[in-house]
């Protein structure tokens, strides 16, 4: 009888552990490449849709703001998240972006020249340092210390923005614990009724001219926390931009993790 119930128990753990892995999430990429990564702090465990994908490294576009703020603020480049940096005066597409900036506001409206500013102050030696101290990545900065993770230099797979976003969470990075507490108070969050999704995206233009659009981040929702990862490509970037910010929800949702 003994034995019956613990080949029972044993079974069920299996069933449960498998259970999420074999959630299919593939019809919310309507037939885009994409991947979704979600690493469950309090078991241990990830799930991962697209596995092979999720090795394969792309630029991270406006999701390295994260690091730049890090680096910006470790450096002393940026005193706080209150540090302004003026407007050039060219005007540009997105209204937003067309007055000063401080670092606070220049992540929640992800404010491209800004963080180019930034990234020229640091200077490509620095830059690099900070690059090779967090593993991000392939850690190539190439010819433009203001455009290498926009220009395809810079890359980095879904895994690998799990794994440095663990880091961060956990201060794991060689980095001041003021600097990433900064950082984490001012990424833009939503809030749910028993979710707190805190996120950046980021959008870009591949090599091959396909766009891809990425969110990243972690969700803190009751005494858990989930970091996640997840990218889509499309032909374009209203398409992919739409497909970035709800298709990555919407996993989310279907995932129990966001709610």
């Amino acid at each position: 009888m003994k034995k019956s119930l613990i080949v029972l128990f044993l079974l069920s753990i299996t069933i449960s552990a498998q259970s999420k892995e074999s959630l299919n999430i593939e019809g919310f990429f309507e037939g885009h490449n994409g991947c979704f990564v979600c690493f469950n702090k309090q078991s241990g465990e990830y799930f991962k849709y697209n596995r092979t994908r999720c090795k394969q490294r792309f630029l991270p576009a406006s999701t390295f703001k994260i690091p730049n703020s890090l680096i910006g603020l470790e450096t002393k480049v940026i005193a706080d998240e209150n540090f302004v940096i003026k407007w050039d005066g060219v005007e540009r597409q997105i209204k937003e972006w067309n007055r000063d900036q401080t670092l606070s506001s220049a992540i929640q409206f992800s404010v491209v020249p800004y963080y180019q500013e930034l990234a020229r102050r640091v200077g490509k030696t620095t830059m690099q340092k900070f690059l090779n101290e967090f593993s991000y990545g392939n850690k190539t900065i190439g010819k433009n210390v203001d455009r290498f993770w926009l220009d395809n230099s810079l890359k980095i797979s879904a895994d690998e923005q799990i794994e440095f976003l663990k880091k961060f969470y956990d201060y794991k990075l060689n980095i001041s614990r003021r600097s990433i507490d900064i950082v984490k108070k001012i990424m833009p969050q939503e809030k749910y009724n028993k979710s707190l999704l805190k996120f950046k995206t980021g959008t870009g233009t591949k090599e091959d001219g396909n766009y891809i659009g990425w969110l990243v981040g972690y969700v803190e929702k009751e005494n858990n926390v989930y970091i996640y990862a997840f990218n889509i490509e499309a032909k374009t970037y209203e398409e992919v931009k739409q497909l970035r910010d709800t298709k990555s929800r919407e996993i989310l949702k279907y995932l129990k993790i966001i709610e």
